[in-house]
C-alpha cells in the first residue's frame, strides 16, 4: 500500500503529466431528459431542431397603422395620404376582415398584420383625424412587418449538441414550444473534509479548532463547473471513518480536503490506493504540491490539501477540468482573461509550476506579498491568478502576463 507518511515524497509528477492523464481518462457521462425550464447551464447531448416557424404569422414590429405600403408613396407632412380607419389589431387578436384600398387598421407591436395590408406606418408619422388617419411618411411594402420564420425557420438546427445552455437559449426553447431536451447528466460530487480540528461551516471558531472553509469553497466551485453537490461531510482523522465514506459514496467524483500529505494523520493516499488506484500523489507545483488523485470503482477521487489556497489551486488544475469534462463542458479554465504588465517581479524556479495570486492596480499586475497557502483572505483580495510554467525561473517586472480573473 502507498504510504509516505513521515517519509516525504521520493518523486513528484509534473502538472502537465497529471493533466494529460486526467484528460485521457475522462469520458462524458450518459444523457438524461431534462425539462426545458430547468435546463439552464446544462449541456446538450442532442441538438434541437425548430418544430415551428418563429414568428408563425406576419406581425407588426411597431405601434402604428397597417395598410398597403404603395398607397403611401409621395406622402409628406404638407400633403399627407389619408386613410379610413376600419378597425384595430392587438397582440393575440386579429382583425376580422381585409384591408382595402385607402383603408388602415390601428395596430400594436406584436399583433398579426391583417389580410390585405403589407406594411405598418409608425404612429409617429401619423395623425388621427376623426375616423381617418393622415400619413406623412412613405413606407414601402414589408416595412415594419416581421415575416414568417424571420426569427427561426422550422426544421433548422437552433441549438447544437455540446452547447452549454444560457438563459437566452432556455428562452428560445420556450418560444419554440420545446418542453424537454436531452442533456449530459450532471456529475455527482461528494466533498469529504478531514481533520479532528474542523468545526462545521457556520460555527464560531473556538479553542484550537478552525471552521471548515474548504467544503463551502468546493461546493461553490462544483456548482460553477456544472456538477451536482452531494454529501458535504466532515470526517475525523480515522482510517475506518474515511474508508467507510469512500466505500459508501455513489458519486462520480469524490473530493477529499485535507489528509493528503505525508503527515502522521494523512491517511487518504493509502486508503485510495487500497480501495482502487492512486494514480498520482505529489505534484511539482506551488502551492498544492501534496495533491493527489486516483480511481475507486471507476469514480474519480481527488486529494486536495487542507490549506485553503492549496485546496483551491489543486481543484482548479485537476478536479475542476475533470468535473467539467464529465459533464460535457470544455476542460479549459473557465475564467475571463486579463492581459496586463507585471508591476513587480515573480520569483519561481525551473521544474515547478506556480499559481500566483495577483492584484490589478492602476492597470498593472501586482503579485500579492502574502503568499502562504493558509492565507485564504489573499484570494479574496486578489483579482485573479497568474500561472508561471515550470520551465520558467520567474517573470521580470514589465513582463506581459495573462491573469485568470476570479470573477
Amino acid at each position: 500500500m502507498h504510504d509516505v507518511r513521515m517519509r516525504g515524497f521520493s518523486e513528484r509528477s509534473d502538472v502537465e503529466a497529471v493533466e494529460s492523464l486526467l484528460a485521457g481518462s475522462t469520458e462524458v457521462l450518459e444523457s438524461e431528459v431534462v425539462a426545458s425550464l430547468e435546463a439552464g447551464g446544462r449541456v446538450l447531448s442532442e441538438g434541437v431542431q425548430a418544430p415551428v416557424d418563429v414568428p408563425a404569422f406576419e406581425r407588426s414590429a411597431m405601434d402604428g397603422y397597417a395598410l398597403r405600403g404603395e398607397e403611401t408613396f409621395g406622402a409628406t407632412v404638407l400633403e399627407p395620404a389619408i386613410f379610413v380607419i376600419v378597425g384595430e389589431c392587438l397582440p393575440g387578436r386579429s382583425f376580422d376582415g381585409e384591408v382595402g384600398a385607402s383603408q388602415a387598421v390601428r395596430i400594436m407591436t406584436g399583433a398579426p398584420v391583417p389580410a390585405g395590408a403589407d406594411a405598418v406606418v409608425p404612429v409617429e408619422s401619423c395623425e388621427e383625424r376623426g375616423e381617418t388617419v393622415a400619413v406623412s411618411d412613405a413606407v414601402p411594402p414589408r416595412k415594419h412587418v416581421g415575416m414568417v420564420g424571420e426569427d427561426v425557420r422550422k426544421g433548422s438546427e437552433t441549438l447544437r449538441r455540446g452547447r452549454c445552455l444560457r438563459p437566452q437559449d432556455v428562452a428560445l426553447l420556450s418560444l419554440l414550444g420545446v418542453k424537454e431536451v436531452t442533456c449530459v447528466r450532471r456529475p455527482r460530487v461528494d466533498v469529504l473534509a478531514t481533520g479532528d480540528e474542523l468545526l462545521p461551516a457556520g460555527s464560531s471558531p473556538r479553542d484550537y479548532h478552525v471552521v471548515d472553509s474548504n467544503s463551502p469553497l468546493l461546493s461553490a466551485l462544483v456548482d460553477r463547473d456544472g456538477g451536482l453537490s452531494g454529501a458535504l461531510r466532515i470526517l475525523n482523522d480515522r482510517v475506518d471513518e474515511l474508508r467507510a465514506a469512500l466505500e459508501g459514496s455513489a458519486a462520480d467524483v469524490i473530493l477529499i480536503s485535507g489528509g493528503s500529505s505525508v503527515g502522521q494523520e494523512d491517511h487518504a493516499p493509502g486508503i485510495v490506493d487500497e480501495l482502487g488506484s492512486l494514480d498520482f500523489h505529489g505534484v511539482t507545483m506551488r502551492p498544492s504540491s501534496p495533491a493527489g488523485g486516483g480511481r475507486i470503482d471507476g469514480r474519480f477521487v481527488f486529494l486536495l490539501p487542507g490549506n485553503p489556497v492549496s485546496c483551491l489551486c489543486a481543484y482548479e488544475f485537476f478536479a475542476g477540468p475533470t468535473i467539467r469534462g464529465l459533464g460535457g463542458r470544455s476542460r479549459d479554465w473557465p475564467h475571463r482573461r486579463f492581459e496586463g504588465v507585471l508591476g513587480r517581479k515573480i520569483v519561481s524556479q525551473v521544474g515547478r509550476t506556480d499559481y500566483v495570486r495577483v492584484e490589478i492596480v492602476d492597470g498593472e499586475v501586482i503579485p500579492i506579498a502574502t503568499s502562504g497557502a493558509s492565507i485564504l483572505s489573499s484570494t479574496v483580495r486578489a483579482a485573479g491568478a497568474v500561472i508561471v510554467p515550470r520551465g520558467s525561473e520567474g517573470l521580470a517586472a514589465g513582463s506581459a502576463v495573462e491573469v485568470l480573473l476570479y470573477d
